[in-house]
């Protein structure tokens, strides 16, 4: 009978064995693109209820044809030449600007990726009080096939992790990262690079260890379920949160405090394949 080492080493080549086939190399080269050196990546992905908000300030009316122009506005801007992807919304993958072209492929024109957000917000997390699990990955795959047919080349999974008495829990931390796991891989099987975002929240009056703490927690929790989902960590982005002490921590951090925090933990928890 096999002992449990050499149990995991057979688990290990079945793994191996499984894997689906991917295109590793265009996903690698979408990866490394999204963090070109000196270009950045454009969250343009506010629904309709986030853009009214704007446009209420301004006095505009939140119609359909006013949320295009000012996305065609933002698309056609001569600041994209520092942006190399575009995180869009919904609505906006399918829109069209004022004279016909697809919205995306003014992005496209641009010499930048377009992106889309695929997760449906957060909820709470049941028996875990103060706490929240990302939802969307029901129907998940299908949508993806349609993004990618209407130019989507990554999306974006936010996963939220708040800090206070007693949390995070070990269950918030893990359904969290398996969540995002399950995203990843149905992403990668359909050619999307995804960005995976295990966000410690900078709220609360925790100091700046114990948002290092969580923060290690939460990405090795991530890296293990990305392992166990089969996952090809060369072709995912990583959007990490700066270690920093809570806004209401009375013990605030300087600059070079939270550079040498937040490298530390990358290094200590992300692949060198990263």
């Amino acid at each position: 009978m096999p002992n449990a080492v050499s149990g995991k080493i057979l688990a290990a080549i079945a793994l191996k064995k499984g894997e689906r086939n991917v295109d590793l190399a265009e996903l690698n080269r979408v990866a490394n693109f999204l963090v070109t050196p000196g270009k950045g990546v454009l969250a343009a992905d506010e629904s309709a209820g986030t853009v009214k908000k704007r446009f209420d300030v301004i006095g505009v009316e939140c119609t359909e044809d006013n949320r295009r122009d000012y996305r065609e506005l933002l698309f056609r801007s001569k600041g994209m030449a520092n942006i190399s992807g575009v995180i869009l919304f919904d609505e906006t993958i399918r829109q069209k600007a004022k004279d016909g072209t697809p919205l995306v492929k003014v992005i496209e024109a641009a010499g930048t990726l377009p992106g889309i957000k695929v997760d449906k917000g957060v909820r709470p997390l049941p028996f875990c009080p103060g706490e929240v699990i990302t939802e969307g990955l029901d129907g998940l795959g299908e949508r993806l096939a349609e993004y990618r047919e209407l130019g989507a080349r990554f999306a974006k999974w936010r996963a939220v992790i708040d800090i206070g008495a007693g949390i995070p829990s070990y269950a918030c931390i893990n359904a969290n990262a398996h969540a995002l796991a399950r995203y990843a891989a149905l992403c990668q099987s359909e050619d999307i690079v995804p960005i995976v975002e295990p966000e410690v929240l900078m709220d609360g009056d925790h100091d700046i260890d114990r948002c290092a703490e969580v923060t290690e927690f939460a990405l090795k929790a991530l890296y293990e379920q990305l392992y166990y989902a089969r996952v090809k960590i060369e072709g995912t982005v990583l959007k990490p949160n700066m270690v920093v002490p809570g806004k209401k921590s009375a013990k605030q951090a300087s600059v070079a405090e939270v550079a040498e925090k937040t490298v530390r933990v990358l290094k200590e928890c992300v692949p060198a394949a990263v």
